[in-house]
């Protein structure tokens, strides 16, 4: 038999497989190994897939009409020169001169070269020569794609146009961003490295290394040897390796014996490995293969059970592959003898890691390049302007260049319902089946479907994945973790660690009211002014209102504190009215001392619009009233100290002093003051008035709702204009405090306004300090206070007097006041100045001091009065 697999027909494809490999079996003598496993059983599939389209081919009457396909298939070696041999005497005949050839007549019309790029480019170079129509069925590779140096060459496998993306679906989908990248050096390497790092840069997976491994020379081993120490000093447990079968198989082999312990390897492609015989107990790592997905062919598996020897008695390498499957005759004859085989032997009797009768991506587009070839040689045959007449005329094939215009713009659906585009620039993008292979004794393989990927579906639903049937490495049924860093959970946010990839980070708790209710987040989110950051800080509640409510203690406390004191200040001002006949009552202006009464009345009752919920109108009434009837306490209290110095320190009075003195001019201090205070306040609400505002940051976990004194300015200005009427009643006051006791009540009103100024010069740094409730609390405790200092001063001192000395109340006073009528009746005379008769230009003096009944104390005056105030004896 010829070397040869053969099927006559009209019109023949020629294909070029390599059927042989380089494979050892190990349990044979050098004498015999020859004869064995060195046949490679997995790639006569793709003679059987040739033979499969081409006979359904023939039996379609819609294509070709009265025309056969057939073919013929040679074996390809691996050697750089031994490829062109069988191509060479294909063209040139046994004699092997090229460009003369002895065989007339040829038939071919198409050829067949795969699946490995290197073998078609090589061929190519040859077969461009001749316009050949020449189609790859291996992968895509990206060195035939110039079609300068390739003009005759289609490729039939579709591009890896979204293999990046599907390889790094799969990373996220196992939350795997620390990976190693293995590529070949070539132009498939080179294309899809940059691929897959954008792709994993846009989604958060980084490059833990990156190796190029050349398949030339002493340098790949050396390279392999280099690999070792990076994959082991490395953290990542999963390496996406892209390549085919000739420029990284040796490292593949090498990462079987030594270098993978329970790495996870994202390929490509299904590594030509299944002769292996050194697995006892399984693999020590996870393949997970990439392999382009296609319909189910009817009819393929039956077809391929059906094959026999006797229905294709020129296939060679059938033969071989039935004597070497089936032991049919002794292994020293060069003879088969059919009768010595099973008669119902079948392909479907080997085992599937050894001859898969399902059809592979490869055999798949055989299958598409037949179609290919049969629809465009039907497109040519029907545009023909002459047509040829099979009478006495022999036939002959057209000529393969003639194929060429119709091949480029080819499309069409193949019997498995898929459209089959051979333009690069039109084909569609192609889905992806993900394939586990689940490892047995002695090399034992068999291939699952775990997934697939598709990139027509939505966005988040191209993966789809059956973790149950992923077999993990040996001795582990956890799913593998290869992560530079562990991911930071909610409540912190990442920290990236300098000089490193950005999947390398320390984490950090968020900062108070924000938070991180995801996983490897790069911010905490600040949380709304109505929200507050929970104690993992990984949720935003929301707050409760709050504010200085009457229910609250410090509310309720203070509530009370405001009604008994104006309870108690009206029961004061009803002592007065009920003793207003009093004489310490009416020595100290009893007008005033009922308005300065009034007025704290409603300078303790004005606390309770702090309290409570606040509003537009209450924000409003708090300061308004506040400031007015402030005012009107204060400047009472200034009015009464006027009056004492008017009626003490006044010694020699005029009519007009006389005057101001009857007619209770001191009293107009009151609607004065009160009128500049009532100019500041109505500018104060014309400009930035008061309004409700929220305070959230004082209190954790609530919203405080409080009073805005809108401007500042014009709150300072109300305060500070109370706090000069303040200082000026003080010092006025301050400056009488030494006239007589008795009528005297200047002492109490200087102290009075002391308390007064200390309470609030002591509110505006302890205001400024507090926060929320707190700083309310304070301004209502400062008015309390204040109108509480100003009541105790100056009316519990007449109070007991009233209530408890109502002798001294009576008697002492009445004494006094006669008294007095010995200075109104000297200064009455003393007006004697005012004669012109008397004195002509001398004016008489008046200077009347008070004397004390005690034995001693009565002469300190007298003596003041000789000896001036060094008090010295015999010297003034």
């Amino acid at each position: 038999m010829k070397h040869r697999a053969h099927m006559d027909g009209d019109v023949m494809i020629t294909g070029f497989f390599p059927l042989y490999t380089l494979g050892i079996d190990h349990s044979n003598s050098d004498s015999t190994r020859q004869d064995h496993t060195p046949f490679i059983f997995k790639n006569y599939q793709f003679l059987l897939a040739l033979a499969f389209a081409i006979e359904e081919i023939n039996k379609n009457p819609d294509l070709l009409h009265n025309l056969t396909l057939g073919f013929d298939v040679y074996d390809v070696q691996f050697g750089a020169w031994r490829v062109f041999k069988t191509p060479f005497i294909w063209l040139f005949g046994k004699y092997k001169i090229p460009n003369y050839s002895c065989i007339r007549d040829s038939k071919s019309i198409a050829i067949l070269t795969g699946p490995l790029g290197i073998t078609s480019a090589r061929i190519g170079t040859l077969l461009q020569l001749y316009r050949f129509p020449q189609f790859t069925f291996g992968p895509f590779d990206h060195a035939l794609s110039d079609h300068h140096k390739f003009p005759a060459l289609y490729q039939m496998a579709p591009k890896d146009t979204s293999i990046a993306t599907a390889m790094v679906s799969l990373l996220l989908h196992f939350s795997w961003n620390w990976v190693g990248l293995f590529t070949s050096q070539d132009e498939n390497g080179l294309w899809i490295l940059p691929e897959l790092k954008e792709e994993m840069a846009k989604n958060s997976v980084c490059v833990a290394y990156e190796l190029l491994i050349s398949s030339k020379g002493i340098a790949h081993i050396i390279r392999i040897m280099a690999v070792y120490n990076e994959i082991n000093k490395s953290s990542a447990n999963v390496l996406i390796i892209y390549g085919d079968n000739e420029s990284l198989l040796d490292l593949m082999l090498f990462i079987e014996h030594i270098l993978m312990k329970g790495k996870v390897c994202i390929m490509n492609s299904q590594w030509n490995l299944k002769t292996r015989r050194y697995f006892m107990l399984g693999s020590l790592h996870v393949p997970l293969i990439f392999t382009h997905h296609h319909a189910d062919v009817s009819g393929f598996t039956d077809f391929v059970k059906a094959v026999h020897p006797s229905k294709y008695p020129e296939d060679f390498f059938l033969a071989k592959l039935w004597f070497l499957s089936f032991n049919c005759s002794d292994i020293e004859s060069d003879c088969i003898a059919w009768d010595e085989c099973p008669h119902d032997a079948s392909l479907d009797w080997l085992p599937r890691h050894i001859f898969d009768i399902s059809m592979s991506g490869d055999s798949y587009n055989i299958y598409n390049t037949v179609y290919t070839v049969a629809q465009a040689l039907h497109e040519m045959l029907l545009r023909q302007t002459e047509v040829q007449t099979m009478g006495n005329r022999k036939w002959t094939a057209p000529s393969p260049a003639l194929l060429h215009p119709f091949l480029k713009n080819i499309q069409f659906y193949n019997p498995a319902g898929d459209q089959v585009i051979l333009g690069e620039k039109r084909k569609l993008e192609p889905e992806y089946d993900i394939l586990n292979i689940w490892d047995f004794p002695e090399g034992l393989q068999f291939d699952v479907k775990v997934g697939k990927f598709s990139p027509y579906a939505l966005h988040g639903n191209q993966l789809s994945l059956s973790e149950d049937m992923i077999e993990w490495a040996i001795g582990t049924a956890e799913t593998p973790h290869s992560v530079c860093s562990e991911s930071c959970g909610p409540g912190f946010r990442k920290s990236p660690q300098e000089g490193k990839p950005a999947c390398c980070f320390d984490y950090n708790p968020c900062q108070q009211n924000e938070i991180a209710n995801g996983t490897d987040m790069e911010q905490c989110v600040k949380c709304t002014d109505h929200q507050y950051a929970n104690t993992q800080r990984n949720k935003c509640i929301r707050r409760d209102e709050t504010f200085l409510a009457l229910g609250d203690p410090l509310g309720m406390a203070l509530a009370c504190m405001g009604i008994c004191f104006s309870l108690l200040t009206a029961a004061i001002l009803g002592m007065f009215l009920k003793h207003q006949d009093t004489a310490i009552v009416k020595a100290n202006n009893r007008t005033l001392s009922y308005i300065l009464l009034i007025s704290l009345i409603f300078c303790f009752l004005c606390s309770l619009l702090f309290i409570g919920r606040p509003n537009t109108v209450t924000c409003i009434l708090q300061q308004i009233t506040f400031g007015v009837v402030f005012t009107v306490a204060v400047s009472t209290v200034l009015a009464k100290t006027v009056t004492v110095v008017l009626a003490f320190k006044v010694i020699s009075p005029g009519r007009r002093i006389r005057w101001l003195l009857v007619s209770g001019a001191p009293n107009l201090i009151i609607p004065l003051c009160t009128l500049i205070q009532m100019t500041f306040c109505g500018f104060w609400l014309g400009t930035s008035p008061p309004f409700v505002d929220t305070d959230a940051h004082s209190e954790h976990g609530h919203i405080i709702i409080l009073c805005n004194k809108g401007s500042l300015t014009a709150f300072y200005c109300v305060l500070g204009y109370l706090g000069s009427l303040a200082m000026a009643s003080f010092t006025v006051a301050f400056l009488a405090r030494n006239l007589p006791d008795t009528f005297n009540e200047a002492k109490f009103l200087t102290f009075s306004m002391l308390v007064f100024c200390s309470v609030w010069l002591t509110f505006l740094p302890v205001y400024h300090s507090a926060k929320g409730k707190i700083m309310v609390a304070v301004e209502v405790f400062s008015i309390l206070a204040s109108s509480a200092g100003l009541l105790g001063c100056i009316f519990v001192p007449k109070c007991y007097n009233i209530l408890l000395m109502p002798n001294k109340n009576s008697l002492h006073v009445f004494r006094i006041f006669k008294n007095y009528q010995f200075v109104l009746a000297v200064a009455f005379a003393i007006e004697i100045n005012k004669n012109p008769d008397l004195l002509h230009i001398l004016t008489l003096r008046l200077d009347i001091y008070d004397v004390h009944f005690r034995a001693w104390t009565m002469l300190k005056n007298p003596f003041i009065w000789l000896f001036g105030k060094y008090k010295i004896p015999n010297y003034s």
